[in-house]
């Protein structure tokens, strides 16, 4: 199959790796055309000057950028997706962006005679290079069903969940589940150290049973050690809870705990944490006590 992938990040170049190494012909565009040049002397395939480039021909045109300006303008803006999309062709966006441009891209790729589908993807750097992302996905039933064994070159699980928008507003939910475990895990540990315990020794008696998580299992060794230079940054998942806070005041909900989590982000940035991982909340406690003792 011919395929574009605009957007060679942390996630999209191993994705589209993986589709290229699958056997499809994959033709990329990055901002960055360095990087482009460094994923087509990795993997094959080629890469393109613009995203109009990448998605003339392509069966399916994949996007995986930062947030909802980056994707109208790699999709509608001047030599973006658009201009270079086949009919019958399908658009799938993996970016984690709101709801609203979601349906508005739906409108904009139905000029065209073509499909699609929202499909933001959680599991992070490692799920992207391992295959083993999860994939939430809004769109047509017989749409999805066209996309998903390429999917699942790079996916343990992809699921649709309803129309279009209905990805983003699962990830929402994903990302509001996470932030509330690594609060719970920051005060766990910051617990555990102030009466005496070893951390590492709780962790590994505890992470057996019921506390168990992948954020457990994925963080706690680097939260312990103080190394944050990793993983998704902060700056990405206030971004994320930004659309998640707007989304609960649309519909009148209140979410008091995503709500304190966000504030405490904040202040990992003001540290100087932006591009720290999400994890990095448990230094915003160390630094709380240290100044609660001095």
């Amino acid at each position: 199959m011919y395929i574009g992938f605009i957007g060679l990040g942390v996630m999209g170049y191993p994705m589209a790796g993986h589709l290229q190494s699958s056997g499809h012909h994959v033709r990329v565009y990055n901002r960055t055309y360095e990087r482009a040049q460094r994923w087509v002397a990795q993997y094959g395939g080629a890469s393109a000057a613009t995203p109009a480039e990448a998605a003339a021909g392509a069966e399916l045109v994949f996007v995986c950028v930062g947030n909802d300006s980056d994707v109208r303008e790699v999709v509608c803006g001047a030599n973006g997706v658009l201009s270079g999309l086949q009919s019958d062709s399908v658009v799938v966006d993996h970016t984690t962006s709101s709801a609203e441009l979601a349906l508005e891209l739906e409108q904009s790729v139905a000029s065209c005679q073509a499909s699609f589908l929202d499909a933001p993807v959680s599991g992070g750097q490692i799920g992207a290079e391992n295959g083993a992302l999860t994939i939430m996905v809004g769109g047509c039933d017989e749409v999805f069903m066209r996309v998903e064994p390429v999917l699942h070159t790079y996916a343990k699980c992809a699921r649709r969940l309803g129309p279009v928008g209905s990805g983003q507003l699962a990830k929402m939910v994903n990302q509001i589940c996470i932030t509330g475990v690594l609060q719970g895990l920051a005060e766990a540990f910051a617990f555990s150290e102030k009466v005496g315990l070893n951390t590492n020794a709780v962790v590994e008696v505890i992470r057996q049973g019921a506390a168990q998580s992948w954020q457990m299992e994925n963080r706690y060794e680097t939260m312990l050690a103080g190394k944050y230079e990793h993983g998704f940054a902060v700056d990405w998942m206030r971004k994320d809870l930004g659309m998640v806070l707007e989304e609960a005041e649309r519909v009148g909900l209140a979410l008091p705990v995503t709500s304190l989590v966000d504030h405490f982000y904040a202040q990992v940035q003001a540290m100087g944490g932006g591009r720290w991982d999400t994890s990095s909340l448990y230094a915003r406690m160390q630094r709380e006590h240290r100044k609660a003792e001095v």
